[in-house]
């Protein structure tokens, strides 16, 4: 997942990444803090913004979290 989230940095500017549930969230955490470390030695530095989002799974409601991640100033 942190070679995903780099790769689209790196070729779009930015990215999103969504999870549902404290596993996944805690997953995209750690890819996210690779990520950074990964694009930080080609010098582009990152800054994660975190929503929350509504989205149907199985016709069913849930509440996802949406970090939202994009290049900074270092």
């Amino acid at each position: 997942m942190a070679g995903a989230i780099t790769g689209t940095v790196r070729e779009h500017d930015r990215t999103e990444v969504q999870a549902i549930g404290a596993a996944a969230i805690n997953q995209a955490g750690k890819a996210l803090i690779l990520a950074s470390a990964y694009l930080r030695d080609d010098g582009i530095f990152v800054a994660f913004v975190s929503e929350t989002v509504d989205v149907i799974i199985e016709d069913k409601p849930k509440t996802a979290i949406k970090l939202v991640v994009e290049p900074r100033e270092p």
